[in-house]
C-alpha cells in the first residue's frame, strides 16, 4: 500500500553513507539526494536528519592512534561538518533545491522557550521549501550531553514538528525477530504498540554509529505513541526512498497511535533533562493508568525526591522507583512538599500537560 504523507523527517545513519573503510560513499549520497528531490518536488515537505560528519572529516585528515578519543572525534566532526553540509547543498542544487544546516545539542530541547525557537526556525525554512539538514553537534556534545544516536533526535525532530512520518534508513531491510543474519528470522513488516521488542532484537551496533537496533526499535515505537508512523528500511538498497512510499518494497513499519498534542510531544521526549522528580503511591498510578483523564494530585504523592520549580518537566516514579510519566509541574517542590498527601489541594500535574509511559 502506498503512503501519503504531507511532512516527513528522514534519518540517514552513518552505516548508509559510508563505505566499508570509514569513508563518505558519495555516489549512495547522491542517489539518495536524487530521490529526495524526487519527493520534494511532489509536495512532500523533508527535513534530513542525517550522520556522516565524523565519516567526511576522516576523509580530509589523518588523526594518530595514539589521540585522545573525544578530541579525535572533535577534530573529525568539526572538519568534516563543513564537508557534509557542502556535499548536500551541491548535491540538492542539481535539483533547483537549497538547503539548510541545523547542528543540535540535548540542552537544545531542555527548555521550552529554546524548543519553540528551534521548531519555529524548522517551520521558517520549510515553507520557504528548503531542506533542513539536521545533525548533533559532535564538536560540543560529548559524554553525557551526546542523544543516544541520531535516531533518538530524530525521533525528537519528528514529535517537535509534527511530521506524518519518520523513515529511518539503516543497512538491514528492517526489524526481524531474530538475528537477521540467520536463515531462520523472519522480517516483521508491521508492528504496534501491544509488540514486545526487546526480548528477540539484535543489540549489536553497526560499525560506525552509536545505535544499535534496540535503540532505533524502542525510539521508533515511542515514535508511533505520539501519532506519528515509522518506516525502517534498507538504505543501501536503490530507490529505497521512494520504494517505502510506493509500498513497493518490504521493511519494518510501526504503525502510529491516535496523535497527542504539540506540549505532550515535547513531554514525551524530555526524560533525559527532567531533573525534578516525585514517587506516588500505587492508588495514583492505578488512577493515572487507567482509561479516565486523571491530573495528579498531591494526595497521591508520597515523597518528593529531587527539587524542581514551577513550570519544569518533572518525572514521576513510583513506589519501586520505575518510571510512571512525564509531566509539568504547576508549582514547584517547595509547595509540593507542604501539600504532600493532602485533599483537596490544587493538581501538581495537570492532565493537559501529563505524558504516560
Amino acid at each position: 500500500m502506498a503512503f501519503s504523507y504531507q511532512r516527513i523527517v528522514i534519518k540517514i545513519g552513518s552505516n548508509v553513507l559510508t563505505k566499508s573503510d570509514g569513508l563518505p560513499d558519495l555516489h549512495r549520497i547522491g542517489h539518495l539526494v536524487e530521490q529526495m528531490a524526487v519527493i520534494r518536488k511532489q509536495g512532500v515537505e523533508v527535513i534530513l536528519v542525517s550522520s556522516g560528519a565524523v565519516a567526511s572529516g576522516r576523509s580530509m585528515i589523518s588523526v594518530s592512534e595514539k589521540s585522545d578519543a573525544v578530541a579525535a572525534r572533535q577534530l573529525l566532526a568539526s572538519i568534516g561538518q563543513v564537508k557534509l553540509i557542502n556535499t548536500y547543498s551541491n548535491l540538492f542544487g542539481q535539483y533547483d533545491i537549497l538547503c539548510s544546516q541545523i547542528l543540535v545539542t540535548k540542552e537544545d530541547f531542555r527548555d521550552r522557550l529554546h524548543y519553540l525557537n528551534m521548531r519555529n526556525c524548522l517551520e521558517v525554512l520549510l515553507q520557504h521549501e528548503v531542506i533542513p539538514v539536521v545533525n548533533e553537534n559532535d564538536v560540543v556534545s560529548v559524554t553525557e550531553l551526546m542523544f543516544t544516536d541520531n535516531d533518538e533526535l530524530a525521533g525528537l525532530i519528528a514529535a517537535m514538528m509534527n511530521a506524518s512520518a519518520l523513515i529511518i534508513l539503516t543497512n538491514v531491510d528492517g526489524i526481524y525477530d531474530g538475528d537477521p543474519k540467520s536463515k531462520g528470522s523472519k522480517l516483521l513488516e508491521e508492528i504496534d504498540n501491544s509488540t514486545d521488542l526487546p526480548s528477540f532484537v539484535a543489540s549489536g551496533k553497526s560499525q560506525f554509529g552509536r545505535g544499535g537496533m534496540v535503540t532505533k526499535s524502542t525510539m521508533a515505537q515511542k515514535t508511533a505513541q505520539l501519532g506519528i508512523a515509522v518506516h525502517i528500511a534498507n538504505g543501501t538498497r536503490d530507490n529505497i526512498l521512494t520504494d517505502v512510499l510506493a509500498g513497493k518494497i518490504a521493511h519494518t513499519r510501526f504503525i502510529p497511535d491516535k496523535g497527542k498534542s504539540g506540549k505532550k510531544k515535547w513531554i514525551a521526549h524530555s526524560a533525559h533533562t527532567a531533573t525534578g522528580s516525585v514517587r506516588i503511591n500505587a492508588g495514583a498510578g492505578a488512577a493515572l493508568t487507567s482509561n479516565k483523564a486523571t491530573s495528579l494530585l498531591p494526595v497521591g504523592v508520597v515523597e518528593v525526591l529531587n527539587d524542581f520549580n514551577k513550570g519544569e518537566i518533572i518525572k514521576l516514579v513510583d513506589e519501586q522507583d520505575k518510571l510512571v510519566g512525564l509531566g509539568i509541574a504547576e508549582y514547584g517542590s517547595d509547595k509540593a512538599r507542604e501539600r504532600t498527601g493532602q485533599k483537596n489541594q490544587k493538581a501538581l500535574v495537570h492532565y493537559d500537560y501529563l505524558y504516560l509511559l
